[in-house]
């Protein structure tokens, strides 16, 4: 049952950048909070996995996949905890799991530092201003250096990094840290470092200590008179006050105060778990809003009250066993059993049945969610970022930041029964991400799924493959290039049919020219009654028929402008057959000699890379027929504006990830089509020509 006093309740997320150690911390802190009983490695040598990598594919590939939930207990304070994925291509869980938390912990390791993901990471959190505090993970490891990391913390980040722990010994030497605030050395002794043992401190880190307190407590003091007034009168300085400093800072997200240790030796895990409880926001100290509808979007401050109305926010889902799995965020009131709400969407009512917490894949049954907590419904038909609300209240929660899909990738199932599997699937994943996108190109029939980077698309089809039984082929997408034509041409075409009793006869003449901005243009020039006006749409009709696949390389056309001055008709053979027959024949006659040639698609791309991979990142453009548009610094980073043909941009982003040390990235979109040199040109009419013959 939840306890529901909101001083006590933490909503935390632990993110960082790839392989810095979140899910190997989330397990110890299961294990020192009694969730678990054994501690389980990520990278299952046990065949068990991590508890938070609850999908088979997590414990395979030894990565986060999606975000999981959980909670514990730590002295007396809850602590709901979502473990976030670090690849890039993931994003979106991170993005949603940092919309409804409160605070965070930005977990980095002491060898690598502030890396690419891990700036990504500082960004998510700075748009939905979540404090947080650092942890200096892996400081085991040879070349650990958390020093160094803090200064990065500052520079790269610009956060106002403070220590509050020093380590004992660095890389094998790792004993145990220093506490700042109590000037204790604390030692991990047990066979999981469950038993703290505490001593002073060793006198070859006294004076180390001691400088770095002063630190701390200088830096502490700017948000704190009373701990300023103890400095100055030079009195003895208690732990809580520097502690209710610490907080204050780090509320406002002016400090970020910094812990040590190693996830994976069983150290420090702890003092971080106490830092959680002390330094990191409860729910009523962090500032909630919802638009009211029903008065021009004006914000209105929720607060974390059981007795008001609800206000609560559906921010990822899960298809599980019994249905779909929504979970919530309760921002306002009592989510209880057997309560009616409404979908602010849709507008829809609702009433609440299984109401559950989760931990990983398993769930435990719940009376209510009260305001403040985290918390999951059966059954409930929504979409992720929906605001749930008691009837008579029209408010509404701004949902998260959803950034555009970069890449795509062409299905096909092997049978008709992966058929109905594949769009059971792809129904399921559209929904749950909203960065994964599907469609069906109109042009080529193929299905096309979209997504935020190839090992995101990979994860997608091997699910598919999995919990569906979907077998699918994939393939890269058939760019959809395009045809026109470069001259005026002129056209004398009669359509003659003579079958026995009425026949077909038609003749249209005229002209086609290149036009510049537009698909099509159809021009009525005829003068003297030669085609009866009752069949010029019929002749309009015919030329259409044309522009959907060129004579060329059965591309659709664009940019024809067609104009018919002379035909003729007769009396008893003419008909709207015979002249849409005959404005066919002469498209194919004018369109030959109009010297048509082929378009494809070139895409704007806007390359964010630091500044000393510049260079590579323009070789990479430049390799793949782009035009460099233009390149400007900002700050470490610079940004380089280009077009390039989409049918060079399949790749792109691995290849780019892979020469800029994963710090690059690059967003795409349609600007306009560009004529095809000759060599490409007759590279696409031989694959045209083979696909055509495998297709007979």
């Amino acid at each position: 049952m939840i306890k529901s006093d909101t001083q006590k309740v933490r909503n935390i997320g632990i993110s960082a950048h790839i392989d810095s150690g979140k899910t190997t911390l989330t397990e110890r802190i299961l294990f020192y909070t009694k969730r678990i009983h054994a501690i389980h490695e990520v990278k299952g040598k046990d065949g068990v996995g991590a508890t938070m990598d609850s999908m088979e594919l997590e414990r395979e590939r030894g990565i986060t996949i999606t975000s999981a939930a959980t909670f514990c207990e730590w002295k007396g304070h809850e602590i709901n905890i979502i473990d976030t994925p670090g690849h890039v291509d993931f994003t979106i869980e991170v993005e949603r799991s940092l919309r409804v938390l409160d605070g965070a912990i930005l977990v980095l390791c002491a060898v690598g530092g502030v890396q690419s993901q891990s700036i990504t990471v500082d960004q998510q959190m700075k748009r939905y201003n979540v404090p947080c505090i650092a942890f200096v993970n892996k400081c085991d490891r040879s070349g650990a250096d958390p020093s160094r990391v803090i200064s990065q913390l500052r520079s790269k980040l610009g956060h106002n990094a403070v220590a509050l722990q020093i380590p004992l010994g660095l890389e094998m030497d790792l004993q145990g840290i220093v506490d700042l605030v109590s000037m204790k050395a604390l030692y991990f002794d047990g066979d999981n470092g469950e038993i703290i043992r505490i001593e002073n401190i060793p006198e070859d880190l006294l004076d180390l200590a001691r400088k770095k307190r002063e630190e701390l407590i200088d830096a502490a003091s700017m948000f704190s008179d009373e701990l300023t007034e103890a400095i100055l009168e030079e009195r003895e300085i208690p732990e809580r006050l520097i502690l209710d400093a610490v907080r204050k800072g780090t509320l406002k997200r002016r400090m970020t105060p910094v812990f040590v240790g190693s996830a994976y030796k069983n150290k420090g895990i702890q003092p971080l778990l106490d830092g959680v409880n002390r330094l990191l926001p409860c729910p009523a100290d962090v500032q909630n809003e919802a638009m009211d509808m029903d008065n021009n979007e004006a914000p209105v401050i929720l607060a974390a009250d059981t007795s008001m109305p609800i206000v609560a926010l559906a921010f990822k889902l899960e298809d599980g066993l019994y249905g779909q799995l929504t979970y919530i965020r309760v921002y306002q009131g009592n989510m209880a059993r057997g309560a009616t709400i409404i979908n602010a969407r849709s507008g829809k009512k609702i009433k609440v049945g299984r109401v559950v917490r989760m931990h990983a894949e398993q769930m435990e049954e719940i009376e209510a969610i009260p305001a403040g907590y985290i918390g999951a419904l059966f059954g409930v038909e929504c979409a992720s970022g929906d605001t749930f609300v008691s009837p008579g209240i029209n408010l509404t929660m701004t949902s998260m930041f959803v950034p555009n899909p970069v890449i795509s990738l062409a299905i096909a199932p092997k049978d008709n029964k992966a058929q109905i599997n594949m769009s059971k699937a792809l129904g399921r994943f559209t929904k749950e991400d909203p960065t994964f996108r599907t469609h069906v190109d109109i042009e080529t029939g193929e299905t096309i799924i979209e997504g935020m980077g190839e090992l995101h698309l990979e994860v997608y089809v091997e699910r598919m493959k999995r919990e569906y039984a979907a077998e699918v082929s994939t393939g890269a997408p058939r760019v959809a290039y395009r045809e026109t034509i470069t001259q005026r041409a002129d056209f004398n075409y009669t359509h003659k049919k003579q079958t026995g009793g009425a026949g077909q006869y038609g003749r249209v003449a005229g002209y086609l020219e290149p036009v510049a901005d537009a698909d099509f243009v159809f021009e009525n020039d005829v003068r003297g009654g030669n085609i009866p006006t009752q069949y010029i749409a019929a002749v309009e009709k015919g030329f259409r028929q044309c522009i959907a696949k060129g004579p060329k390389m059965e591309f659709p056309v664009t940019g024809v402008k067609v104009v018919i001055n002379d035909g003729a008709s007769h009396a008893v053979d003419s008909s709207d057959m015979a002249f849409q027959a005959a404005a066919r024949g002469a498209f194919k006659e004018g369109y030959l000699r109009a010297k048509p040639v082929i378009h494809e698609p070139i895409m704007k791309v806007v390359v964010e890379t630091p500044t000393e991979f510049q260079g590579a990142v323009m070789g990479l453009l430049n390799q793949r027929r782009g035009m460099i548009v233009g390149a400007q610094d900002d700050g470490p980073m610079c940004v380089i504006e280009a077009q390039a043909p989409l049918a060079e941009m399949f790749g792109f982003s691995t290849v780019l990830r892979s020469s800029s040390q994963g710090k690059a990235q690059f967003t795409m979109e349609f600007a306009l089509y560009r004529q095809v040199p000759q060599s490409i040109a007759e590279t696409i009419a031989e694959d045209t020509a083979r696909r055509k013959k495998n297709a007979a």
